[in-house]
């Protein structure tokens, strides 16, 4: 908790205070220049939702939003074919394994680079498709490379853990399916689909609460001021990049509370056990007398069915 309290709650803190505060030189209402910070109250926070500053806001908001739904969705689904294909029994399958969790290996910085040494207008992905396209200006296309490279890169985190999900499904129960005739894709609806939902959750969750912070994969392969690919993030960092820190605690608390927001929907709706109340929440088993007290019945004062020996040897239940 001390841990917690040092490198979350202070911070957190810090920046709602900061966004109540406006820094650096400035001039007042007479003509004078004030240096130093001076409390402005929700002017901040009203300012964001004004004017050029507004629009520019609601864009990052969509943009946020829109790669958080698309890259999602398409992690999700590559994820789970992911997994199940890691997880059946074939030669090599280790080999392919560790191929499939390369992307989630390489960091984030790393990955935008090499996206953007291909997405150049000389580079690869012009010419497998044979056009000349400009990925890295504003339009569709750059928005389209976002989600290529982001969805090449966290697909395998999905996998990864839907793939833990899948080794804990006894084999049983999938045979036990054959057995009654039950087609490959009634058992994923049915079976897989069920039994692996809490860590499908989880890792959905993981997933939507990182790509909301989105910042580095936009920021390193599109560039910033790129009003197709601009986040609130990148809001925040342009912000206090120009040191206004005031305006960027602002957005910085506004995305925050975006987040808990959806985080606390997401778990309320969907019921994922991110922090394993589940488990809490199974009864306790009885004892032997219904849980109502601590000593067995004496067996000569059990009541005994007609037909049964007091010794439960013989006769008909």
């Amino acid at each position: 908790m001390l841990v917690l309290v040092l490198v979350v709650g202070l911070p957190i803190l810090s920046a709602l205070r900061e966004s109540l505060y406006q820094s650096g030189q400035r001039i007042d209402e007479s003509g004078f220049i004030i240096q130093g910070s001076e409390f402005v109250g929700l002017e901040n926070y009203s300012a964001i939702f004004s004017g050029e500053t507004g629009e520019r806001f609601w864009n990052a908001f969509y943009n946020t939003t829109f790669f958080t739904v698309t890259c999602v969705l398409l992690e999700t689904t590559l994820g789970v074919a992911m997994a199940l294909v890691m997880h059946k029994a074939f030669k090599g399958r280790s080999i392919v394994r560790a191929s499939i969790l390369v992307p989630w290996a390489i960091p984030t910085v790393v990955s935008a680079l090499l996206w953007k040494w291909i997405f150049q207008a000389d580079g690869i992905a012009n010419d497998l498709l044979g056009t000349q396209i400009l990925w890295s200006t504003e339009g569709w296309q750059s928005v389209l490379s976002v989600i290529i490279a982001d969805t090449w890169k966290t697909a395998p985190f999905i996998g990864l853990l839907v793939l833990a999900g899948l080794q804990t499904i006894p084999d049983e129960v999938y045979e036990a399916a054959k057995v009654d005739g039950a087609k490959v894709w009634s058992t994923f609806i049915h079976i897989t689909m069920p039994l692996v939902k809490p860590a499908l959750l989880v890792a959905v969750l993981f997933r939507i609460l990182d790509t909301l912070r989105i910042f580095d994969l936009p920021f390193v392969l599109v560039g910033p001021n790129k009003e197709s690919v601009e986040t609130l993030s990148i809001l925040a960092y342009l912000e206090a990049n120009q040191t206004r820190y005031g305006p960027a605690a602002a957005y910085a608390t506004l995305l925050f509370i975006y987040v808990a927001v959806v985080a606390y929907v997401f778990v309320k709706l969907l019921g994922a056990d991110v922090f394993g109340d589940a488990i809490q929440r199974k009864p306790k088993k009885k004892n032997g007398n219904g849980g109502r007290g601590g000593r067995k019945q004496d067996a000569s004062k059990t009541p005994v069915s007609p037909g049964v020996t007091a010794g439960g040897g013989g006769g008909g239940a």
